[in-house]
């Protein structure tokens, strides 16, 4: 099995921020104790869903738990730069696409309970292959050998797969970064993820300054979503 490593600065940066993902991995458990399959999006790029997949996959693993991240942003991956590897390594569109078997793409890494699935290469049509059998026979498959799998999406502001992959989920959170995305993009996101059937966790507010106080009493949002 290949083993893939967390590049050293983004290692600097997930050991900074480890106490807030900890914390945000028990909510998840509060929320029920049969949701095994997680999908995290975002409105646009950029705002930070894939360090927050990469964040509480790690966090489960550190916690004991037998976790797999996939990274499902077969169109545009930010997942292929935070994981190193010395070997060409097949992912998900080789596997769904039927040129390769999943155990090909099965990486270990350099944390102990935690493997990951990257998105491998381009499909020219990737939505066609997360609407096919093998991916929902993939998550029923992978189900049985993991605690938790956490499944990094496009930008379900941007295309439709995330909403696709949120449906063979058990829930999905939306991330969103302060000040960068209008308040009615967030909630137009939030209802497409509710119209999937599946438990909608909440919103993860990335990019917040903690040493500002702009938000002061409950519900006032400050500058966020003013644009």
């Amino acid at each position: 099995m290949p083993t893939l490593e967390i590049a050293q600065k983004k290692m600097e940066f997930i050991k900074k921020a480890e106490e807030y993902y900890n914390a945000l991995c028990t909510n998840i458990q509060l929320s029920g104790d049969k949701l095994k399959v997680i999908s995290i999006t975002s409105v646009n790029a950029g705002e930070g869903k894939t360090t927050t997949s990469v964040n509480i996959a790690r966090s489960f693993a550190r916690a004991g738990y037998k976790t797999l991240l996939i990274d499902g942003d077969t169109r545009n991956s930010v997942m292929s730069g935070v994981f190193k590897s010395r070997e060409k390594i097949t992912g998900l569109t080789e596997f769904l696409s039927g040129t390769a078997d999943l155990s090909h793409g099965l990486c270990d890494t350099n944390i102990e309970n935690l493997f990951v699935v990257q998105s491998g290469s381009v499909s020219p049509n990737p939505t066609a292959l997360l609407q096919s059998k093998n991916f929902n026979d993939m998550i029923e498959t992978l189900r049985k050998y993991f605690d938790y799998i956490i499944v990094d999406t496009p930008p379900i502001g941007i295309v439709i797969d995330a909403a696709i992959i949120t449906q063979k989920c058990d829930a999905s959170i939306l991330i969103t970064a302060t000040g960068e995305v209008n308040k009615r993009d967030v909630q137009k996101a939030k209802q497409q993820l509710e119209q999937t059937g599946k438990l909608f966790l909440g919103v993860v507010l990335n990019k917040l300054d903690i040493s500002v106080d702009k938000y002061g009493a409950y519900g006032s949002y400050g500058n966020y979503g003013k644009k």
